[in-house]
């Protein structure tokens, strides 16, 4: 391909209206929580969460979580640049409701599982994670 001045130009205009364009900065943990809720009141007890008190590596912490009768989960990390991690969704023959993972933490912070219950409520459990490592850039 040949490469012109004129082509060099215009990639470079095109690049410098690009970055003037907005983006749409990250979500905040009560923007994610009310997205998957619609905003409603969430409760306590319901679900279990379980994941270490103490993580020697955020790269890679398992997380489990149960919730019978969740028609969804998911598991928010508040100290995470990106604070939604995964959400679970259970159909009608789902065998159980429960899922396990491993997740990046950026530090120490509440880990939140969230679940919508198949009468449409929800309900919420956290568990503070000490991380010695941090396993998102620190």
């Amino acid at each position: 391909m040949k490469f012109t001045r004129r082509d060099a130009l215009a990639l470079g205009l095109g690049a410098t209206a690009a970055s003037f364009l907005p983006f749409r900065a990250m979500a905040s943990v009560d923007e994610v929580i009310s997205g998957f809720t619609g905003g409603a009141t969430i409760g306590e007890g319901g679900v279990t969460l379980t994941a270490p008190e103490i993580a020697e590596n955020g790269n890679t912490v398992p997380v489990a979580v149960d919730a019978p009768g969740a028609a969804a989960i998911m598991i928010v990390a508040t100290g995470n640049p990106t604070p939604r991690v995964a959400t679970f969704n259970f159909g009608p023959m789902a065998g159980a409701q429960s899922a396990s993972t491993r997740i990046r933490l950026a530090g120490t912070q509440d880990v939140l599982a969230i679940a919508r219950m198949a009468d449409g409520s929800f309900v919420q459990a956290k568990q503070t994670v000490k991380v010695t490592i941090g396993g998102c850039g620190g």
